[in-house]
């Protein structure tokens, strides 16, 4: 069952048609929008400072949201896709942005919009990511502007794929189960 708690009293809140994981975490001062998915093993903290979450996020297999204590807080815009064991802390992520597998996002680091963030890039505390950029490496640096074909092929089709991922788990089992 999902481990969903208050912290001081503040109890998360989720929009409509969100799906949590049985194994999923999410605690505290936490805000999420409709169509939202956390995914097995994940961990949404709000216990420190405050996590608000647009429509259309999914945060994947084991990814973690948290905030440093009275200095950052996280903010993830719409239709964001956190990869698998990513790490989003106390930044801010703009609409339409794809955090590739395992990759780190610092406090402070601001994600513009139309942004890939590569699978184990390590997004520095304070690194202004450009809108319509990739970034990749250790730092992660820009590495060339995103084509159109990329932000529908890759943002906006994994996005809509987690929300159908996510129905999924909400049909009732077949008769005789």
């Amino acid at each position: 069952m999902s481990i969903i708690l208050p912290v001081k009293g503040i109890w998360p809140e989720m929009g409509e048609n969100c799906f949590i994981a049985p194994n999923a975490t999410i605690v505290g001062d936490v805000i999420m929008g409709k169509e939202c998915s956390i995914w097995f093993n994940a961990v949404v903290r709000g216990d420190v400072n405050s996590i608000r979450m647009g429509d259309r996020v999914n945060v994947q297999d084991g990814a973690v949201i948290h905030c440093t204590y009275q200095k950052t807080k996280a903010i993830v815009g719409n239709n964001v896709s956190i990869g698998h064991n990513a790490i989003v802390h106390g930044c801010t992520v703009h609409d339409n942005v794809l955090i590739g597998m395992g990759a780190i996002v610092m406090d402070h680091a601001e994600i513009g919009t139309n942004s890939i963030i590569a699978a184990g890039a390590v997004v520095l505390e304070g690194t202004k990511c450009e809108p319509g950029s990739i970034y990749a490496g250790i730092p992660a640096k820009k590495v060339k502007d995103i084509s159109q074909e990329l932000i529908h092929g890759e943002i906006n089709r994994i996005a809509k794929n987690y929300v159908m991922y996510s129905e999924w788990f909400k049909s009732p089992a077949p008769s005789g189960n």
